[in-house]
């Protein structure tokens, strides 16, 4: 199933983080925190302004991005889980 996210919505897939720390803990799975990186797996056209025009997205399929803890909704799509959100929840996008 392909997912086309409608406005100005993204879909994001989780990046997990290391489950070992740099002194060689590992933490387990029920200790660690949901990451708060992702991969855009897709975009939406752009939000409509007041005079009708699509407002252009400024992130792209590929990016790295960093966002709330607690953002989007999570959907689970052929047995991966999903982040679907609007741009606005997005803080920023990592650089490589």
């Amino acid at each position: 199933m392909k997912l086309r996210p409608l406005a100005d919505r993204v879909i994001v897939k989780r990046i997990e983080s290391e489950t070992k720390t740099a002194s060689g803990i590992v933490i387990p799975d029920n200790a660690a925190e949901k990451p708060d990186q992702g991969e855009v797996l897709a975009v939406g056209p752009g939000k409509k302004n007041d005079k009708g025009d699509i407002a252009a997205m400024s992130v792209k399929v590929g990016d790295r991005v960093l966002f709330g803890k607690y953002s989007g909704q999570t959907v689970k799509v052929d047995g991966d889980e999903l982040l679907v959100m609007k741009e606005d929840d997005l803080f920023a996008v990592v650089e490589k």
